[in-house]
């Protein structure tokens, strides 16, 4: 009667997500082990770090950026599409969102609503712009959005440093945003209502993977896409759709991060912590999955936030969080060559007829 329950715990140990995972986990206990460290009381700082009382907020606040650039970056992921430019579509996001919040003659609710929309606008045509270089002047979408996202990043930083430069401040940030201008918090916590717009489209996201005709596509021209173009797929279009779905994501969470504290764009506040570059690592760890990107995006969420925690308790560097992100990316890559040659290892005395 147990054995479908084992099956199952096994099959999910053998998945190269799990086998990276731990694989990352035991690399960095024998790392702490060669540093004197104690392993266990080091990752459970991490845990009781992130996910106990005092760090459960910061680690769902930083969900909300992770998750959003995560699934920012998926969309087009699940289809081969690779876009490196959710730097600036969310630093354009921002910035649009703040300009709409600082001058905008709506009252304070409407507002909020408009910087969002003008968030995900700014966001969306941005990562359009990337589309139509590929389309129409054959430059690879990889490296359209990445250089793309260099003028978009330093256009948001000249803005913030004299146009809209707070009077008086030495810092390179706008004003703050009217009273009332800002994504209501839950409770006294820095966990705002971006978080659940955040998890709404993760579920949109879900729902279109699974249950439409376009999901069914993205995810066959994911697989395989001289097979879609044949079944009647449109490469550029869907290329173009799905970039500006990917840049009106990305966009949002820059919204988001200027209508929350400290309620003002700062410049680099939004590029700092690297949620593009963590984003693409949990979208590339699930395999742009909908449900495994959640789940990746929480985990290296915990990871960055309880690094912080097992830095100040233990006295280790916070950079092993980072380590560990790196050695499960490392063994991720490396899982599929590993099944090739051990296949390869059982085929060929077949071949030869040594187990005839």
């Amino acid at each position: 009667m147990a054995r479908p329950s084992t099956d199952r715990i096994t099959r999910a140990l053998r998945s190269p997500v799990t086998f990276s995972v731990l694989a990352g986990l035991v690399i960095g206990a024998l790392f702490l082990v060669g540093t004197g460290a104690d392993p266990f009381a080091a990752y459970g700082a991490v845990v009781t770090g992130s996910l106990g009382a005092d760090g459960i907020g910061a680690t769902l606040s930083t969900v909300t950026s992770v998750l959003g650039m995560a699934l920012a970056l998926a969309i087009p992921l699940r289809a081969g599409l690779i876009n490196l430019g959710g730097d600036g579509q969310m630093v354009l996001g921002g910035i649009a969102a703040a300009v709409t919040g600082l001058y905008s003659p709506l009252p304070a609710p409407l507002t909020v609503v408009l910087a969002l929309l003008a968030g995900i606008t700014a966001g969306a045509g941005y990562a359009a712009l990337a589309a139509l270089c590929e389309n129409r002047f054959g430059v690879p979408l990889l490296v359209s959005s990445l250089l793309l996202s260099y003028p978009a990043t330093s256009l948001a930083s000249y803005l913030v440093r004299y146009p809209l430069k707070e009077p008086g401040s030495s810092l390179p940030q706008t004003r703050r945003l009217p009273e009332g201008v800002a994504l209501p918090a839950f409770g006294t916590s820095t966990v705002t209502f971006g978080l659940v717009l955040v998890v709404l489209a993760a579920t949109a996201y879900w729902f279109a993977d699974r249950r439409t005709a376009i999901g069914y596509e993205i995810r066959m021209t994911g697989l395989n896409p001289r097979f879609a173009a044949y079944a009647g797929v449109e490469r550029k279009g869907l290329t173009l759709r799905l970039m500006a779905t990917s840049g009106a994501i990305a966009g949002l969470v820059g919204a988001i991060g200027v209508l929350s504290f400290p309620y003002r764009f700062l410049d680099g506040s939004l590029t700092a912590p690297g949620y593009t570059w963590t984003g693409l690592t949990a979208a590339l760890l699930a395999a742009a999955a909908p449900l495994g990107t959640v789940l990746a995006s929480f985990f290296f969420a915990v990871l960055q936030v309880g690094g912080l925690s097992m830095e100040r308790t233990t006295e280790v560097p916070r950079e092993l969080t980072q380590v560990l992100q790196a050695i499960v990316i490392v063994f991720l890559a490396a899982r599929p060559s590993f099944s090739r040659r051990r296949r390869k290892t059982v085929q060929e005395p077949i071949a030869q007829g040594e187990f005839a």
